[in-house]
């Protein structure tokens, strides 16, 4: 998949302006350009993690599916209105809570931006479900970028790259992407 993806890449090859600094959280908007089932009008929270490798959350694609449905013996879990989302590819049988907050949740749970942390231990996530769910986000497995590979396809021209902003994580998808086209395009205008 991840090979369709960057031949699909290649044929849209729009240099971005100005390096990104992939040393550090960003906010990724695909391009309009873009016309992939998963990736196109995609917003994802993305993390470094050292050697080149990135990890990232969609955040705007939610399922037909609620938390309630996926485990249906959890009181707490049937409280949760918001559906889950796809959060991305890999691992997509996992479920993570992005949440936001100042501090870790706990367990292993590492921070994917300034302000959210992205959970993944069933006792973590549990917790959040039972004590914080309205500032978290329930996403279905995430995305995951090989050394080089998120850098290859951004200087592809398929990503917009936009500052790390927690706010995305909980917002309504209804219209995020477009807003969020607009505001680099916005950025870009200025510079």
């Amino acid at each position: 998949m991840r090979a369709a993806f960057l031949a699909f890449v290649f044929a849209f090859s729009i240099p971005l302006a100005g390096a990104a600094d992939l040393d550090r959280p960003i906010v990724l908007v695909a391009k309009p350009e873009l016309r992939d089932p998963l990736y196109g009008s995609a917003v994802l929270v993305v993390a470094p993690l050292g050697a080149g490798q990135h990890v990232g959350f969609i955040v705007n694609r939610p399922t037909n599916v609620s938390l309630g449905a996926l485990f249906p013996d959890d009181a707490a879990s049937k409280k949760v209105v918001d559906p889950v989302y796809l959060g991305g590819p890999v691992g997509s049988e996992l479920i993570f809570a992005l949440v936001q907050r100042k501090q870790s949740p706990g367990g292993n749970s590492f921070e994917i931006m300034p302000g959210v942390y992205a959970a993944f231990e069933s006792a973590v996530v549990d917790k959040i479900i039972q004590s914080d769910p309205q500032r978290a986000r329930f996403v279905a497995g995430l995305v995951a970028w090989r050394p080089g590979e998120l850098e290859a396809e951004i200087d592809l021209g398929a990503w917009l790259v936009l500052e790390p902003d927690a706010a995305v994580v909980t917002r309504n998808p209804e219209g995020l992407w477009e807003e969020l086209v607009r505001r680099s395009q916005r950025q870009r205008n200025t510079i």
